[in-house]
């Protein structure tokens, strides 16, 4: 296992650690779960620290590998991205790959060239010396890719000629390989074909009888029938002469009033970005066969543009002509049928003589005698489906097909196919730069990238858009770019005489089943830009598989992307499109965007701390998909930072309720990850409409939310002014759920302040109104406020029963981050008490608490104080352990959104200091002590930085 970085190796430390780095790089963009790592490298020996192990490995290897860093934390996993990383078994991947296609284009020559350097990438056995169960199947994997891949090179050599080369190396192989008949069956070959007949015989018989003797088997197929082909001299089995294309035969004459018929159309327009499409339409065809490539799209992204770029540039190949067929799947014409296509064909080809046949059959069987002779190119251009395309194929071989058309076309057997995306930003501001002049796109660059991100990379809505500005002079870019700005108007300003780009959409969705219209209409108006399957199925309330399948269905007719498995996405475009049609029926509309909503709100409130059943107002529990929080939360990661966006949504179609409701529900969520500012930015957005909500807690709801997101950022004034006008809120509107919650939150801010009597007071009010409303979450809190308060004036066992109380309500909610601060609280107060066995049960269970939820923070936090804890009881060498694994555990931590995360580090090199002191280590003492003092001098040094 070995690294570079720019040419320098790196030290990856010992084998097991470079067994877990191997897991996660041969696994990449995988989520490798903590289990799944111990299985693969320990196998059924784990070590004794368990999980705890695997943060000081990754740490490790994360300072070795260095900056961007390769491997990401997950939900209690780690994943390797490969992004900006060159890994040899991806490159492995990529020459064998390329290799394999060269030989099948019958071109041995590049096949062998990549061959060899797959070849040259081993270097012995693979992952030598790594320890466990992973690495030996992957070994074992691996060792079989090079003996294929070897094979598959000494055969090239065979093709090629290169008899001597092959024998040198298949001799060598041999002589240890005696049972392996493939390489056996290559050195009969490379025998035969260096006129050692003879020989060949007897390497047959030598390993006919081996087999016999040693394993009582006869020969395999493949062996027998290189025996067969030697008996009777056959050069094509042996030699591969069928795989060398026979030369071109010349040009067989033609009558004087036949002519070279080429149809294409004009080539009109710059083809901007797309090079690396037109490269694989251009590409060589497989020799012998009727090459069929096709292209598929949405409509107005170029594919016509491409295709007849191709055939300009193929054409000179094809002697017997150049044909263009507008099949019309998506016009306002009438569409073109297989009998009309080929009658006009044959015409172009001079085959009609007479009246030709109205049959299809007929007509086919006519069609291919007529091109059974000639190379053609044939361009196919709007393509419904295999049905039209299949009568239409010439039987010429080396003749080409070139099939464009909106639908990916499953049904037909095709050489190559290429997907049209949407032109890149840069590709798209070089289109429209070429329609509007680059002196009056250099005046306004920052509109011109504007106006390219609202075309979406579309062509034809750039197209469009630069020719409104060429017959408009006296307009600005900027003043287009105002025009469009709104959904509303975009797809209005997007035409221009005959050509519209909500036409172009209009004609994909006319030809869509009903179930299917359906399905695209609702999906204009999901709430985030990418979605999955659960979100349509929700909005359409169909069973997932049958909504997978209408999804699979629109990806197909290009109307629906698919980013990657198990995600799908609209074009920016097709979105505002399907949204209007959607909100023609605006029944359906309303009950398509409830749904969605509801979805998010219930996978929301199932990750909240207080439990769905815990929020007073709003939508009841339903029979939610999600049979525990943690799959709550799943689902709600793979939605990335597009959940804000789900309350702006809200907004935006005047659901107020659901906005506020929805925020409200993902502060829980939001701060256990530490995302801090998406939690700010979902609830002010709700605030700013919380007066249009029917609901009317929400006011001071949100108020409370908001100013707990500001003390998870220990930023006390602005939180206190927000639980301030909660308070005063839930008071006139009479509504003791929010001002228990408010009490609450004064009582945590007034015990900050260091105001312990405001503390008592505030905590114990809430406390007596959470109680009376049945409230276990604000209750618990309350509790531990409390405890907190009375262990600050050295009242240790009145803050014990409140610690114990707040586990006990905090036990009800089954949700580790409630249940996890009662539990240090105690832990905290029973160490400060002496009573250490007390205080490591908590920790311990605190600890383990946090690995299964993933919760680093709580680990960490604990981790340090059982090492104070180990301290006490006489175990000084355990307890430097455990710091030195809170220390690296405590890099998991992002310093940037964690506010944390100084204060942490400064506490654990304290105890570790502490502990080092204790045993006279005064010099290891002093480093840490030292470094805490560094980190708070850094700390202050950025805030005032940031003040500036």
């Amino acid at each position: 296992m070995q690294a570079w970085r720019d040419g320098t190796p790196l030290a990856l430390g010992p084998v097991r650690r470079q067994a877990v780095l191997a897991a996660l790089v041969l696994r990449p963009g995988v989520l490798v779960s903590q289990e799944q790592l111990l299985d693969a490298v320990w196998g059924e020996n784990p070590p004794k620290t368990g999980r705890s192990v695997l943060p000081s490995y990754v740490y490790a290897l994360r300072k070795a590998l260095g900056h961007p860093v390769p491997i990401h934390s997950g939900q209690g996993g780690y994943r390797f991205v490969a992004d900006g990383v060159r890994l040899d078994v991806a490159e492995l991947a990529e020459w064998t790959d390329g290799a394999q296609r060269a030989r099948a284009a019958s071109d041995p020559g590049a096949a062998l060239e990549l061959f060899s350097k797959a070849f040259d990438l081993f270097r012995g056995e693979p992952l030598t010396g790594l320890p466990g169960p992973f690495a030996e199947v992957e070994r074992q994997r691996l060792s079989e890719r090079l003996r294929t891949i070897r094979l598959e090179r000494l055969e090239c050599l065979v093709l090629l000629g290169r008899f001597t080369d092959a024998l040198d190396e298949i001799t060598v192989l041999a002589s240890s390989r005696p049972y392996d008949e493939s390489l056996a069956a290559l050195r009969v070959r490379a025998l035969y074909g260096g006129g050692r007949q003879a020989e060949a015989l007897a390497v047959f018989e030598d390993t006919r009888r081996f087999l016999r003797d040693e394993l009582g088997v006869g020969p395999g197929t493949e062996l027998r029938r290189v025996h067969e082909a030697v008996l009777h001299r056959d050069d094509v089995r042996l030699l591969g002469r069928a795989v060398t294309p026979p030369p071109q035969p010349r040009p067989r004459p033609r009558p004087p009033s036949r002519r070279t018929v080429n149809e294409l159309p004009g080539d009109a327009g710059q083809l901007v970005g797309r090079e690396a499409e037109l490269a694989q339409l251009v590409a060589p065809s497989a020799a012998g066969a009727v090459s069929v490539v096709t292209v598929d799209g949405t409509a107005g992204v170029g594919k016509t543009a491409l295709v007849v770029r191709a055939a300009r540039e193929l054409s000179d190949r094809y002697p017997d002509g150049c044909l263009f067929v507008d099949l019309r799947a998506h016009s306002t014409r009438r569409r073109q049928s297989p009998e009309q296509a080929l009658q006009r064909l044959l015409r172009s080809l001079g085959a009609a003589g007479g009246e030709l046949p109205g049959d299809l059959e007929e007509l086919t069987a006519v069609w291919r005698a007529t091109t059974s002779p000639l190379r053609l190119l044939l361009v196919l251009d709007d393509a419904l489906d295999a049905d039209q395309i299949r009568p239409l194929l010439p039987a010429g071989a080396g003749s080409r097909v070139l099939v464009a058309g909106r639908r990916r076309l499953a049904g037909l057997d095709a050489e190559r196919r290429v997907t049209l995306e949407p032109l890149t930003s840069g590709g798209a501001v070089s289109l429209l730069t070429h329609i509007i002049g680059e002196e009056r796109a250099g005046r306004e660059p920052e509109a011109a990238h504007r106006l390219a991100g609202l075309c979406d990379g579309l062509p034809l809505a750039l197209r469009i858009a630069g020719s409104r500005l060429q017959n408009r002079r006296s307009w600005t870019v900027e003043y287009l770019v105002g025009r469009m700005a709104s959904d509303e108007h975009r797809l209005g300003e997007l035409s221009v005489g005959d050509r519209s780009v909500e036409t172009a959409f209009r004609l994909s969705y006319d030809q869509l089943a009903p179930e299917l219209r359906r399905g695209f209409r609702a999906l204009g108006l999901a709430p985030t830009v990418e979605f999955d399957v659960l979100t349509a199925a929700t909005m359409l309330d169909r069973p997932l598989h049958d909504t997978e399948q209408i999804l699979e269905s629109l990806v197909d007719t290009s109307l629906v992307q698919q980013p990657r498995p198990g995600r799908y996405r609209l074009h920016d475009l097709v979105r505002v499109h399907a949204r209007r049609l959607a909100e023609a029926r605006p029944a359906d509309a309303a009950a398509a965007r409830t749904a969605a909503l509801r979805l998010y709100l219930d996978a929301a409130r199932t990750t909240s701390d207080w439990t769905p059943a815990g929020f007073p107002t709003g939508p009841r529990p339903t029979e939610a998909p999600f049979p525990h929080w943690q799959d709550a939360e799943t689902w709600l990661d793979a939605a990335g930072g597009e959940l804000a966006d789900v309350v702006g949504h809200a907004v935006a179609i005047g659901e107020a309720d659901y906005a506020c409701w929805i925020a409200e529900a993902l502060c829980d969520y939001f701060i256990r990850q530490g995302r801090y500012h998406e939690s700010q930015t979902a609830l002010e957005l709700a605030l700013a409409h919380v007066d249009e909500a029917t609901d009317r807690r929400m006011a001071a709801a949100l108020r409370n939310c908001l100013g707990y997101t500001c003390v998870d950022q220990r930023r006390y004034e602005q939180a206190r002014t927000s639980v301030t006008e909660a308070l005063d809120l839930s008071r006139r509107r009479t509504d003791p759920f929010e001002e228990a919650r408010a009490l609450a939150g004064l009582g945590s801010l007034d015990l900050t302040a260091g105001d312990v009597d405001r503390a008592i007071a505030h905590a114990t009010a809430a406390v007596t109104l959470s109680r009376r409303l049945g409230n276990d979450w604000v209750t618990s809190m309350a509790l531990v406020i409390l405890g907190l308060a009375h262990q600050y004036e050295g009242r240790n066992e009145e803050a014990l029963a409140c610690f114990a109380f707040a586990e006990t309500y905090a036990e009800t909610t089954d949700r580790p981050r409630t249940r996890g601060r009662a539990l240090t609280c105690a832990a905290d107060a029973h160490l400060r008490l002496g009573r250490y066995g007390e205080a490591k049960s908590r920790f311990r269970q605190a600890i383990d608490l946090g690995q299964q939820v993933g919760d680093i923070f709580l680990c960490v936090r604990s981790l340090t104080r059982l090492g104070t804890a180990e301290l006490g009881e006489g175990n000084p060498g355990t307890a430097v352990a455990l710091h030195h694994q809170a220390l690296v555990q405590h890099r998991l931590l992002n310093p940037l959104t964690h506010p944390g995360h100084d204060w942490l580090e400064m506490d654990i090199r304290s105890r570790l200091g502490r502990t080092y002191l204790a045993t006279g280590r005064v010099r290891e003492a002093r480093e840490q002590f030292q470094a805490v003092i560094d980190v708070h001098e850094a700390r202050v040094q950025r805030a005032a930085q940031a003040a500036r």
